[in-house]
C-alpha cells in the first residue's frame, strides 16, 4: 500500500513523487496514461481522476494526498471542479492529508508583495475558480472532514515548465531572435522553482501545523522578465536578448484564432506591473529557503525544446 498518492506527472507532480521516492517512501502516481518517472518506489497508475470512486480506492490507506495536477489552461473552468471534488473526495474517504499545489490567482491584483493573509479578491474566472477550490476544502478542513493545506506559488522555473519565460521570452532570445512578450519588460516578478514546491508539499503534508490554511512556496528575490532573460542568456552562452514589449491589442487579436492566449488576457496585470510573492511565514515555519534562482534557471535553459537535454511540458497551476 503507497504512502503518498500523487495526482499528476507534470514538473510538480515528478519532482514531488522523485523527492518522496528518493528517500524511499513508497509513492503511487495517478494520471490519464499511466506517465511519470520510472523508480523502484513509484508506482505508476492510469486512472480518471475524476472518477470519484476509483481515485478514493486508489487513496485507501495512503497517508497523503497530493493534488498536483493541471487540466489544460483553457478547461479550467470545465475541468477542474470535478478533479478538484474527486481529491477531496478521496482525502475524506481516506483519512490522508490533502495538500494542493496552487498560485496566487485567487488574490487577484494586489500591492506590494502578497502574504497568505491576503483576501481573496479575484474577479477573473481562473482566479475565483481556485479562490472557490481552496474555501472548500478549508470548509471540509474546518468541519473536521478532512486535514487539507494548500501550497501556492507563483510562475514556475525548472525542467519541463511553460510559462511567460519559457514561451515568450527565452525561445526567441536564445535563438538570437527578437522576442516579443505581453508584459512590462522590468517590473519586478516572482518565480517559484518547481523542487521548492515539492519540498514544502512534502513538508506541509507531514507537520500539523501547516493544516488549515495556505502557504507560498519560498521563492527567490524578484527578477524582471528582462533581468531573468538577459541571466538566461548568459548561462547558454547566447548573445544578450532583444526583447520588446507586446502591446494589449496585439494580444486581444491573437486570442481570437488561439484559445491559451486569449485566456492570457484575464491575466495581463500578472505581467504589466510588479508581482511578486512574500514567502516569509513558510521560511520561517519549516526552515526551507529557495534555490538559487540561477540554478532554477540554469535547469530550465538546459531542458528548452532545442537544447538537447529535454523538452517543455505545460505544468502551470
Amino acid at each position: 500500500m503507497p504512502q503518498h498518492v500523487i495526482v499528476g506527472a507534470g514538473p510538480v507532480g515528478t519532482a514531488t513523487a522523485l523527492l518522496l521516492a528518493e528517500r524511499g517512501e513508497r509513492v503511487r502516481l495517478v494520471t490519464r496514461r499511466g506517465t511519470g518517472p520510472e523508480h523502484p518506489e513509484i508506482e505508476r497508475v492510469a486512472a480518471d481522476a475524476t472518477d470519484a470512486a476509483r481515485l478514493a480506492e486508489l487513496t485507501e490507506g495512503a497517508t497523503a494526498l497530493y493534488n498536483c495536477a493541471a487540466p489544460p489552461y483553457h478547461r479550467w473552468a470545465e475541468e477542474w471542479p470535478p478533479l478538484a471534488a474527486a481529491v477531496l473526495g478521496a482525502a475524506e474517504s481516506s483519512g490522508a492529508v490533502l495538500v494542493t499545489a496552487s498560485n496566487l490567482y485567487g488574490y487577484g491584483p494586489f500591492d506590494g508583495a502578497v502574504t497568505e493573509a491576503a483576501p481573496l479578491r479575484a474577479t477573473g474566472v481562473k482566479g475565483r475558480l481556485r479562490a472557490r477550490l481552496w474555501q472548500e476544502a478549508l470548509a471540509a478542513h474546518e468541519a473536521g472532514l478532512v486535514r487539507a493545506t494548500e501550497v501556492r506559488g507563483a510562475d514556475y522555473l525548472g525542467a519541463g515548465t511553460l510559462s511567460m519565460l519559457t514561451a515568450a521570452a527565452l525561445p526567441a532570445a536564445l535563438a538570437g531572435r527578437r522576442a516579443r512578450v505581453p508584459a512590462d519588460l522590468d517590473a519586478p516578478h516572482s518565480w517559484t522553482y518547481v523542487g521548492d514546491v515539492a519540498r514544502i508539499l512534502v513538508a506541509a503534508a507531514g507537520d500539523e501545523r501547516a493544516w488549515g490554511r495556505p502557504w507560498h512556496v519560498p521563492s527567490a528575490p524578484p527578477r524582471s522578465i528582462r533581468q531573468l532573460t538577459s541571466l538566461a542568456c548568459d548561462i547558454a552562452g547566447a548573445p544578450a536578448p532583444r526583447l520588446a514589449t507586446m502591446p494589449r491589442p496585439v494580444l486581444w487579436l491573437g486570442g481570437l484564432f488561439d484559445p491559451l492566449v486569449r485566456e492570457l488576457r484575464e491575466t495581463q496585470y500578472q505581467f504589466r506591473g510588479p508581482f511578486v510573492l512574500d514567502s516569509t511565514a513558510a521560511t520561517e515555519t519549516f526552515g526551507l529557503t529557495p534555490t538559487p534562482i540561477e540554478d532554477s534557471l540554469a535547469e530550465t535553459v538546459r531542458a528548452l525544446p532545442g537544447s538537447g537535454t529535454g523538452s517543455a511540458a505545460p505544468d502551470r497551476p
